[in-house]
């Protein structure tokens, strides 16, 4: 019997919004990097993850808190 290995699948979520994965070879920093483009709150937020989902993994944006001001 061989084994058999496949890649995972990767998705992201931010604030509810299921976001897709815009290029697998991307590093997770980089991915973060494309959506601040529409979400500019991204630029300091932390990645949670990976949780299993399915076939999937599922990563997470997460804003951190700060001051303003």
């Amino acid at each position: 019997m061989a084994l058999q290995t496949t890649a995972a699948l990767r998705s992201f979520s931010y604030n509810g919004a299921e976001l897709p994965d815009p290029n697998p070879s991307l590093s997770l920093e980089e991915v973060k990097g494309i959506f601040s483009a529409a979400y500019p709150e991204l630029t300091n937020a932390t990645i949670d993850g990976p949780n299993v989902k399915g076939d999937r993994l599922q990563y997470t944006f997460v804003r951190t808190a700060g001051a303003k001001g």
